[in-house]
């Protein structure tokens, strides 16, 4: 399983994400509420470390963008305290299920992993629909062993 798919199904089990009935991989133009989508941003390695014996411990970083979008007329405050509400709630249940150890594991050192999500912000407003982002990033480490040459 690819980490996006990895990523969209775990995502599924927030108690929030009953209020999409569409979700995709990868942004959308589409503005219909209770619709959205997990976009991939790419991988930063992070740090590299080498034991005595020549092994490399490399921690790395995926960075995603989640888009929400959400019903929301103008002038409407009740509907925004609501959709912000959701944002917020959903950064905690990320941060909740991380610190439990139950995300997907991406690298060989699951008890190093932790997937944070941060920066939920309103990112786009159409009439009667919010588009809401939330940046995932998603830290593991990766151990390669690197065979000697010669015998020691």
């Amino acid at each position: 399983m690819t980490p996006l798919e990895k990523l969209k199904t775990w995502l599924g089990t927030s108690p929030g994400f009953a209020i999409f009935s569409d979700f995709w991989a990868d942004y959308t133009d589409r503005v219909d509420p209770g619709t959205g989508s997990i976009s991939p941003g790419g991988l930063a390695e992070i740090e590299r470390r080498k034991d005595i014996l020549g092994n490399v411990t490399v921690t790395s970083q995926y960075n995603f963008s989640i888009y929400c979008v959400f019903e929301k007329a103008p002038g409407d405050d009740a509907g925004a305290t609501i959709n912000a509400d959701w944002v917020m709630d959903f950064q905690e249940w990320v941060q909740e299920q991380s610190v439990l150890g139950l995300v997907p594991v991406f690298g060989d050192v699951p008890r190093d992993e932790k997937i944070m999500a941060q920066n939920g912000v309103l990112y786009d407003i159409n009439e009667g629909a919010a588009t809401y982002t939330v940046q995932l990033s998603v830290q593991f480490k990766k151990r390669y062993e690197v065979k000697n040459a010669w015998p020691i």
